[in-house]
């Protein structure tokens, strides 16, 4: 296979130079998305586009066993809880916007220190395609419950909006 003919070293440094840029991209979409009015397709889209990340599970290079499965995915579910805690909507001139948190930046770039430093401790004993499995896991994890949270509590808005617009 193509990836087991790469040095892991190389493959570790580029996932990681691939993550810090990835982490820019959503801080950046981020803080643009908090100045422009919410919608549930915005928030519903990122995740869906994030799975077609699951075909790489195809290969056998990156399957993950049962119980890193559960790690993982335990992980992604424990960081949601961080991100569900600071997205929070607020309604302005008729609509519902996501409020910028002051937060909400240095606890994604803690989240993305946190993960770079579990992935240079793990890939010393985890093989580097099934570290990979196991990130992406991590990251499906955490971003669907938080995706979740939010279109629950967009829609609840939502609907005290209509309310009292009747």
């Amino acid at each position: 296979m193509f990836f087991e003919q790469i040095p892991s070293q190389w493959l570790i440094i580029g996932s990681t130079v691939i993550a810090v840029v990835m982490g820019s991209i959503v801080m950046t979409v981020r803080m643009k998305a908090a100045k422009k009015p919410a919608t549930a397709k915005k928030i519903i889209l990122p995740p869906l586009f994030m799975s077609t990340g699951a075909l790489m599970f195809v290969f056998e290079y990156f399957r993950v066993p049962p119980m890193q499965i559960i790690e993982a995915v335990g992980v992604g579910l424990l960081f949601s809880t961080v991100l569900i805690w600071t997205s929070k909507f607020e309604i302005k001139d008729g609509d519902i916007y996501l409020k910028q948190s002051k937060a909400f930046i240095f606890i994604l770039i803690g989240l993305l220190i946190l993960r770079l430093i579990a992935k240079m401790i793990l890939s010393s004993t985890i093989d580097i395609g099934e570290l990979s499995g196991m990130f992406w896991l991590l990251a499906f994890g955490m971003i669907v419950p938080w995706r979740i949270a939010m279109l629950l509590q967009f829609n609840k808005l939502k609907k005290t909006q209509l309310h009292q617009a009747l």
